[in-house]
């Protein structure tokens, strides 16, 4: 394998540490994986029932309640794309959820030596409950 490739390797693990502090925050439900996940002013916005929104990371934060859902073990979360750029990167994160899927669209930026979340557009769908 060539050094750039090497390179290359590393710094894709390196953007991959937000995003896996992202999805802790969602599996334990403890804020202060979301504030090491994102940039201190980035943004977060999109639509929840048909309103829009937008959100500082510390609004967003105080969403989690510091325990996982009650239904955590039907959850779902994956990265399905991810794309890098020397010092800027793009993914998109899925959260499958029994009655909501979350397409989250993430822009990764590397400051001052460190990956973090600079903004998340999301787009929310509502699924059918599946029968118990």
């Amino acid at each position: 394998m060539s050094s750039n490739a090497l390179a290359q390797g590393h710094e894709l693990d390196a953007v991959r540490v937000p995003l896996q502090n992202y999805l802790r925050a969602h599996e334990s439900g403890e804020a202060d994986w979301m504030r090491k996940a994102f940039a201190a002013d980035a943004r977060i916005v999109g639509q929840l029932n048909g309103q829009p929104i937008a959100w500082s990371v510390e609004q967003y934060a105080a969403r989690f309640g510091g325990k996982p859902a009650a239904d955590e073990a039907q959850r779902r979360r994956s990265v399905e794309i991810l794309d890098l750029s020397g010092d800027a990167a793009l993914a998109k994160v899925v959260l499958d959820y029994p009655t909501m899927r979350f397409v989250d669209h993430m822009a990764l930026l590397k400051i001052a030596g460190e990956w973090k979340i600079v903004s998340k557009t999301f787009h929310a769908q509502p699924q059918a409950a599946a029968a118990p």
